[in-house]
């Protein structure tokens, strides 16, 4: 493991760039090419056994996954949805096991609920794990209509309550970037990459410290699956790159896992 903590990451001469991951293998494989933290995508964790995100229904397999990762040699953070429940003693628990599996950081989305009840989660997560990173996030670009008063009263709210961080999904808009980034001063902000926004160099250059990939990488390995099953079934070879069995089967632990930089899938 680096001697940064994944706080120092956030304060680094770049921005982190965060990828997403929904298993070991997908873990280990962005690990294997040089990413020193990696996230977990709620979508994918719900997807993955037919249930639907952002319902609180996959508090037991976040936690699992948390559990498979946490040991893993990078930083962690673990997209927990809302804490997967109202109240912020439940939820600071869960972090607690978070933390207790290894996670490095949290990702807690507010869903445009009530400011007053995620500042009070955010508090009781910081007490119950005072080593886990706090990423309190947003979601008035991502469900709601952009309210840039609004944004600001919310993020201020969960600044006080003592999250480290904070993310507004959705958010594209690199003059309201600006300044957002102006306004948190030293608090990184955390945006969601979209292949339509603004690049990472230019999200870079706004000032922003954190860019999470989200679902992006998860949505686009269904769509390669989808599309070469099709393209078999039509005749034609499937086109891109595909890792070898030896290739997988060196991502487990049993092989050296993430630790193993002779994995490439370049």
């Amino acid at each position: 493991m680096t001697q940064r903590t994944f706080a120092d990451l956030h304060r680094a001469d770049e921005p982190l760039l965060l990828p997403n991951a929904w298993d070991h293998a997908s873990a280990a494989a962005l690990a294997a090419q040089g990413f020193r933290a990696i996230g977990t995508t709620s979508l994918a964790v719900a997807a993955a056994v037919g249930l639907p995100d952002g319902a609180a229904a996959t508090r037991e397999q976040t936690l699992r996954l948390a559990r498979t990762l946490g040991s893993e040699p990078f930083h962690l953070s673990v997209d927990a949805e809302d804490g997967f429940g109202d109240d912020p003693d439940e939820v600071a628990e869960f972090a607690r096991e978070l933390h207790a599996a290894g996670a490095a950081g949290i990702n807690l989305e507010d869903g445009l609920g009530p400011v007053d009840r995620h500042a009070a989660k955010i508090a009781a997560v910081r007490a119950a794990a005072p080593g886990l990173f706090v990423n309190a996030r947003t979601d008035t670009h991502w469900l709601g209509d952009g309210d840039g008063e609004g944004t600001v009263r919310r993020l201020d709210a969960y600044r006080q309550a003592g999250a480290h961080g904070v993310f507004v999904p959705g958010l594209t808009d690199v003059r309201e970037i600006a300044s957002l980034v102006r306004h948190l001063g030293d608090v990184p902000l955390n945006i969601l990459y979209s292949p339509t926004g603004p690049s990472v160099p230019h999200l870079a250059d706004l000032g922003v410290r954190r860019i999470s990939l989200g679902s992006l990488l998860y949505r686009r390995a269904l769509g390669a699956a989808v599309e070469a099953a099709t393209d078999i079934r039509a005749g034609r070879a499937p086109g891109g790159r595909t890792p070898t069995y030896e290739e997988i089967q060196a991502l487990s632990r049993d092989t050296g896992g993430a630790a193993d930089a002779t994995v490439s899938f370049g």
